[in-house]
């Protein structure tokens, strides 16, 4: 038997699930995030041993989306209003902050390097070079 219990296809909704329990229940709903994931943008300074708690209760974030592959959401960090974006598979877990109840999940696989483009040689360019390029925090405006 494989490791996985459930399909990655699941996961969205087991956060929406225990997103909606914690609201409910009158709790904070934190979401831990893989931060050299592709595609996760936000706010940089305030992510340890790269990872990211992120408050996604209705006081604390405006706009929240969660859709079956991504999160996405405005929240102050520092006083700034920004934009968060984090795909579904970068979140390693989803609890409550006061009883510390809830989910976690595997942590994600982070690709090495993207895959070769088939018009342009990249394999060969990043062997020539000698540089893998890492995925990079943005801070959206």
């Amino acid at each position: 038997m494989g490791e996985k219990l459930l399909p990655e296809s699941a996961k969205s909704y087991l956060l929406n699930a225990v997103y909606q329990w914690c609201v409910d229940q009158g709790h904070t709903p934190y979401i831990l995030v893989v931060v050299a994931y592709p595609g996760v943008s936000v706010p940089s300074g305030y992510e340890k041993d790269g990872r990211m708690i992120l408050d996604v209760s209705p006081r604390a974030c405006h706009g929240l989306r969660m859709a079956d592959d991504w999160i996405s959401f405005n929240a102050r960090f520092g006083g700034v209003a920004r934009t968060v974006d984090v795909p579904m598979a970068a979140v390693a877990a989803i609890y409550a902050a006061e009883t510390q109840e809830g989910m976690g999940f595997a942590d994600p696989e982070i690709p090495a390097a993207p895959p070769p483009s088939s018009a342009g040689g990249g394999a060969e360019n990043a062997e020539i070079s000698g540089k893998r390029e890492r995925p990079a925090l943005r801070v959206v405006k």
